[in-house]
């Protein structure tokens, strides 16, 4: 089977994340900014987009070349053996990026590859006129960064966040790969407790049990890649569903408002995980638990959320009366307001930087050694 260079995306901050999940599927990582590289077939890529928690997307590299000209462009992207990738009816939109570079106009730069594609597949299939596109999507990619060309075909379709769990939501939710990638950046491995006392939606604790029983976050979706043999995604998803397991460990998620809660309970049930955690309503301000040895990790509101930077800090001061004693557990914030540590009443083990969608915030983590 075709071995490709592949490459996963993900959000800024997360790629240390991203290449230990691929690591730990067994395949070798290199990393930029912005992206994983390694290599697979399309068994990797079913596998891949099943199974990866914390990525955006699985794209093939197709082509990679430097170009300063729109000649450059099309001849580089005509050179390409298209009609080994796509059918004559192939459906294959080309969408376009170009930063720092000498070509920055990107609607362009898309109708030129465009163009290129067009024109080769027309040679190679001897068509004239316009091609069908009746068949198979193929999306392709071309981004350019310093006048670095790559073409990419996309295999996930709507970003890997979307399992599929999440019906209605409520606030502002946390994206599940995010949510993913936060648990990640903690000794979370399902065999302890876990808490989130601020859950809202409930995004957290429900990445936190598909972790705990081995679901892959990928079952409820479909992909990009169905122009490959359907019986390798149905082959690898029940494989997937053969390695669930029971939770072994407690996952706590609670929450001040009862409608939140409900909708909660509704995407844990959506993704099949509504018994493996206990959903109750009540204030930070009055949360007790008798368990210990956990991880507590949580996206409280903050001023920009809340409308209200004095509520938010009132509401940190009070998660510092009862959480801060909770001396067994490491745990684990996000939050946009840099007075959280002074509000709170303790200084952070550490702070990661991080970007909820275009908001700076940080990601304040308070360590402790396990008994």
């Amino acid at each position: 089977m075709e071995e490709y260079r592949l490459y996963t995306t993900m959000g800024a901050g997360f790629e240390s994340v991203v290449a230990k999940e691929l690591q730990s599927l067994g395949y070798e990582t290199t990393t930029e900014n912005g992206r994983v590289f390694f290599k697979g077939g399309q068994k990797d890529i079913v596998r891949c987009n099943l199974w990866l928690r914390t990525a955006d997307r699985v794209k093939i590299l197709l082509k990679e070349f430097t170009a300063k000209d729109f000649s450059t462009l099309y001849d580089e992207t005509y050179a390409y053996d298209w009609a080994m990738l796509l059918p004559v009816d192939a459906a294959f939109p080309v969408k376009g990026r170009s930063v720092r570079s000498k070509l920055h106009s990107e609607p362009d730069v898309q109708s030129i590859v465009k163009k290129a594609i067009v024109d080769k597949m027309a040679a190679q299939y001897h068509r004239r006129g316009k091609l069908p596109e009746s068949g198979s999507l193929y999306q392709l990619d071309v981004h350019i960064y310093k006048d670095t060309v790559r073409l990419s075909l996309d295999t996930t379709g709507e970003s890997l966040f979307k399992r599929g769990y999440r019906i209605e939501h409520g606030g502002a939710p946390l994206k599940e790969n995010f949510a993913a990638s936060l648990i990640k950046l903690t000794t979370y491995d399902g065999t302890h407790p876990f808490i989130d006392p601020m859950c809202g939606s409930g995004t957290l604790p429900i990445e936190a049990a598909l972790i705990a029983r081995n679901i892959a976050p990928g079952t409820w979706r479909k992909f990009a890649f169905d122009w490959f043999d359907p019986r390798l995604h149905e082959e690898l998803l029940k494989e997937a569903k053969s390695q669930v397991k029971p939770a072994e460990a407690p996952i706590w998620a609670s929450d001040i408002d009862q409608s939140i809660l409900e909708v909660a309970k509704l995407n844990a049930h959506n993704a099949g995980v509504l018994q493996d955690i206990r959903f109750k309503q009540v204030a930070v301000k009055d949360f007790t638990t008798d368990l210990e040895n956990g991880v507590i990790v949580s996206n409280p509101p903050y001023g920009k959320r809340l409308k209200d930077k004095q509520g938010a800090e009132e509401l940190y001061r009070q998660m510092g009366e009862v959480l801060r004693p909770l001396t067994s557990f490491s745990q684990y914030y996000l939050t946009a307001d840099p007075d959280f540590e002074k509000c709170f009443g303790q200084k952070a083990s550490k702070k990661r930087k991080l970007y909820n969608g275009n908001l700076r915030v940080d990601y304040y983590q308070f360590w402790v050694k396990r008994k």
